[in-house]
């Protein structure tokens, strides 16, 4: 195995500068085409996903560590530099409060809309504002076999740490579209065929009754206010979560769980 660099890049060093502000950013993420994976899990599954690395950084001492090494040497084979950092560095950088001992710079993989036409389900988020919930949307979509996720202007950064941490690596295996003004989304979306149904409290089809069969985008609202009145007016239907509980909703992580794997059980039959 060929070790990290030992150059032991201080807190103030533009590698790391920039690698903050990646974390912190969205503008500068947006910009530079760019996001940061954190932690081997996720490290290793983006490797094997063949996500674009730009570079790896590494914790002082961690380079010794069976998992941490195996990465690193798989990221020297691949191309990718390999920096060290010095002590105390990767803690006040990472966004977790246990911070892992090794991340990394990958580049962006969002696609075009253009290239979701032909898919036959759709999961549109608008205006879903946190990103541990967007995670787990993105999560609950790949895991159902959902065609493409579409993150539509005024939702949060797709590629925001926390929603990366959240998606569990699904964000490395499904195609994502990270921009769209929703009407023109959801006429788009309408124009190739498919049924654009919402999700509210009450009022809609029993999700167990609803058609996920056919051709479906399936679109989630913020989670707080629901859809925009503008984007409720491109809404072929809508479907509901029945509570026998004393809820009222699920959390939209959790709604697109069940409705997601209620469309796959609806065309595996």
């Amino acid at each position: 195995m060929t070790p990290p660099r030992a150059e032991g890049l201080s807190f103030t060093s533009a590698r790391v500068k920039r690698l903050r502000q990646l974390v912190a950013r969205p503008s500068v993420r947006e910009r530079e085409r760019a996001f940061v994976v954190e932690g081997p899990t996720l490290v290793s599954d983006a490797l094997d996903a063949g996500v674009g690395m730009e570079c790896v950084f590494v914790a002082p001492g961690q380079d010794s560590s069976a998992a941490v090494g195996a990465l690193v040497a798989r990221a020297v084979a691949a191309g990718v530099p390999v920096h060290g950092l010095a002590p105390g560095v990767l803690e006040r950088v990472a966004g977790t409060v246990t911070p892992q001992h090794l991340v990394a710079v990958a580049r962006a993989l969002d696609v075009g809309l253009d290239d979701l036409a032909g898919t036959d389900l759709v999961v549109v988020c608008v205006d879903i504002r946190d990103p541990g919930n967007l995670g787990t949307v993105l999560r609950s979509a790949e895991a159902a076999g959902a065609g493409g996720i579409i993150c539509c202007d005024g939702s949060v950064d797709v590629y925001n740490p926390k929603c990366v941490r959240a998606s569990a690596g699904s964000l490395f295996h499904t195609r994502i579209v990270a921009r769209g003004e929703p009407v023109q989304v959801l006429a788009t979306l309408g124009g190739w065929g498919l049924r654009r149904l919402g999700t509210r409290v009450e009022g809609g089809t029993p999700y167990h009754r609803a058609d996920l069969a056919a051709p479906t985008a399936l679109v989630l609202g913020n989670e707080a206010h629901g859809l925009p009145d503008a984007a409720e007016s491109a809404i072929d239907g809508w479907v509901t979560i029945p509570m026998a509980g004393r809820s009222e909703s699920l959390n939209v992580g959790m709604a697109a769980a069940v409705l997601c794997f209620e469309a796959a059980r609806q065309r595996s039959a």
